[in-house]
């Protein structure tokens, strides 16, 4: 606070005289300068109310989960989630604030049992549309169903005649795929879009303020989606050719992108980040598709980055006011729990149970089951999905799904009598856990919910293959160097153990790798024999994404029992009675399995789950010996080059020396 300093005067002299109309001259000045700066907070005030402001909601990755569903949050099992329980909160901020923006960033299919009806009820895109979310674009994981599905479930929801979101995505690269000419899934999809009404943006008036939303599908997403037909455009190159549009031939306030690529921890390597920078003009981003929970903002330059998680456990809410320069400034930002503490709108839990019923007639029928039957009852604290990526260590969840599959193929009706040697889980295909409890139908397809098969039936088959003993040390070597780059790509096995150290150099960090007998007996892998491996479909699929990023230097080439390698993965799929062998089913018909232990006439998961059992060892020692102990190829040439390297170095040391001793000696010549 600034102080003023009080002065006195005494005397009756011609100074004091002066002095005291020279008070009087600042005392008239210092009212003036009040009235002054009183009429300009009064401006400011104004100007304030006047600014236009714009509240946001937003979701994405929801993953078709509309019903609440219990998982493990911070070690603790809680039920979250909800489109019932969400809506009643964006209708709450409908009530402060009719005009709010409501807008979602893919991925909101394929996750839950509601997917199965993807195609004909579209189930999850309607659901957005009844909560009023004004804008959706595309995830990978609506490639999933391949193109006669996305068509189909595009149709369906334009069919339906319900309110539906505005679908926006800007690179798609139509001009390339014309110009080759449309294979019949593109055409599927090309007349799907026109009849929907997808385009590059939308602008939207809300209130007195008219925005812009763009969509745009990443990079990793597009890498995520092995069974997308489609061409894309760059994305950031995209993104500014449709600002630039948008700037010559709209009027707008704000700009926001609705994009599926993603945050990472690398800022150098994270893409809607990437955005922000290359595209100033973007106002908002909404990011999707890496699952982050963004509890502040990113920001570069007047650019927002924000992101609430996945599978609707949270709502992202936040306002904006726009600034004196026509830039807006964030105001207020909150990720919203979606808790039980949220009352769930009735009619919205109707509309979802509408849909839920069409799901034991229409899918689990075919199976045998329904949603709601109990497989087995659990007192095993499982390790959560999370844990599969972030934590580099063997784990429960995924030693049971691994465990599995041996399981359903060696017991198959149609069993080959070829055992299965190991059995491969990517984190990336894991989608939840199992809380302690009764475990139905519907939570072990929720875990392992992803993709469509050969059939069209949705979840992914499982396939065999083989490989030789080198190429599974390389799968062990893979998870160890390479799954910190890509921790969706972290290996979950049954059948094959292994050691590594992250301490040791990167490609020859495993310094011990074996197959289990089964009993706890070790079995020496040989490196030219062929061993029986058993993955789902979109593992293989994704194969070629886990290797490239070593460049090349891992690289696993899938076999025939002959050992010619597999150029097509669905000719590997597993089949019964003529049927594909989901890899959820394999869980469920596992589960099924367990001895009763309790006599309730319920199966009840082992107590061998409870604990670890050496399959992925971590030893962090840092003693030299460990660290260049048994070095191998990969070893020998990042020596090799390094060694190069600190030569090359002394010798530009050594020719510098020489050449400046050479100078010396001419000037002192001179």
């Amino acid at each position: 606070m600034r102080r003023w300093e009080t002065v006195y005067f005494s005397g009756n002299s011609k100074g004091e005289k002066n002095m005291r109309k020279n008070w009087a001259a600042l005392a008239l000045t210092g009212m003036l300068c009040l009235t002054t700066f009183a009429g300009t907070q009064t401006v400011s005030a104004e100007t304030a109310d006047s600014a236009k402001q714009v509240d946001i909601v937003f979701t994405h990755d929801t993953h078709s989960h509309l019903n609440t569903f219990t998982t493990i949050v911070d070690e603790a099992e809680k039920e979250v989630g909800g489109f019932a329980r969400i809506n009643t909160l964006i209708q709450e901020q409908k009530a402060k604030n009719p005009d709010t923006l409501v807008i979602d960033g893919g991925d909101f299919s394929m996750g839950t049992l509601i997917q199965t009806v993807f195609e004909t009820q579209a189930a999850e895109i309607r659901m957005l549309g009844y909560m009023g979310c004004d804008v959706t674009t595309l995830g990978n994981h609506e490639f999933d169903y391949r193109s006669k599905g996305l068509a189909n479930m595009l149709n369906s929801a334009t069919e339906s005649g319900d309110d539906l979101p505005a679908l926006v995505v800007c690179n798609v690269d139509w001009e390339s795929m014309e110009a080759a000419g449309l294979s019949e899934g593109q055409q599927l999809i090309r007349d799907a879009f026109d009849e929907y009404g997808v385009s590059d943006y939308v602008v939207l008036e809300k209130g007195d303020t008219d925005i812009a939303v763009v969509g745009v599908f990443g990079k990793d997403a597009l890498a995520c989606a092995p069974t997308c037909e489609l061409l894309f455009k760059d994305p950031i190159e995209a993104v500014k050719e449709t600002v630039e549009e948008i700037r010559e031939n709209e009027d707008v306030d704000m700009i926001v992108c609705v994009s599926h690529s993603g945050t990472w921890e690398d800022e150098s390597k994270s893409e809607d980040e990437n955005l922000a920078k290359a595209v100033p003009d973007l106002d908002l981003i909404l990011s999707g598709h890496t699952h982050t929970t963004l509890e502040e903002p990113i920001v570069h330059g007047d650019t927002y980055v924000v992101s609430c998680g996945e599978y609707g456990k949270n709502l992202g809410e936040l306002s904006m006011t726009q600034k004196a320069d026509g830039r807006w400034e964030m105001t207020s930002y909150e990720i919203v729990p979606v808790t039980t503490d949220i009352d769930q709108d009735a009619e919205t839990q109707n509309a979802i149970d509408q849909f839920m019923d069409t799901v034991d007639t229409d899918y689990l029928a075919q199976f045998g089951y329904t949603k709601d039957q109990v497989l087995t009852e659990n007192d095993v604290d499982f390790s959560t999905q999370k844990d599969l990526e972030n934590i580099h260590e063997e784990h429960n969840l995924g030693d049971i799904m691994s465990d599995a599959y041996v399981y359903a193929v060696e017991n198959a009706a149609d069993f080959d009598g070829v055992p299965v040697d190991v059995a491969v889980v990517p984190s990336g295909t894991v989608r939840d856990t199992y809380a302690k409890g009764d475990i139905t139908v519907e939570q072990v397809f929720n875990s392992f919910s992803l993709g469509i098969g050969a059939d069209g039936v949705p979840g992914y088959p499982l396939i065999s293959v083989y490989l030789t003993g080198k190429e599974l040390k390389t799968a062990a070597e893979i998870d160890a160097s390479v799954s910190d780059f890509m921790t969706t790509a972290r290996l979950y096995s049954s059948g094959l153990n292994f050691t590594y150290n992250p301490n040791r150099m990167i490609l020859n960090k495993v310094t011990d790798v074996y197959l289990d007998d089964g009993n706890g007996g070790r079995i020496e892998l040989e490196d030219d024999k062929l061993y029986r491996v058993v993955a789902d479909l979109y593992s293989g699929q994704m194969l070629s994404a886990v290797t490239d990023m070593s460049y090349g230097l891992l690289s696993l080439v899938p076999k025939y029992a002959d050992g010619t390698p597999i150029e097509d993965f669905e000719d590997v799929i597993i089949t019964e009675n003529g049927k594909e062998l989901k890899a959820w089913d394999a869980i469920a018909r596992y589960m099924e399995s367990f001895e009763d232990t309790d006599g309730d006439g319920i199966a009840n998961v082992p107590e061998y789950y409870s604990t670890d059992h050496d399959r992925k060892v971590l030893d962090d020692s840092r003693n030299i010996v460990d660290l260049v102990k048994n070095p191998n190829k990969f070893t020998a040439i990042i020596v090799g080059v390094i060694a190069v390297l600190i030569l090359l170095v002394i010798f530009i040391i050594l020719l510098i020396k020489k050449i400046v001793k050479k100078v010396k000696s001419r000037k002192m010549k001179k």
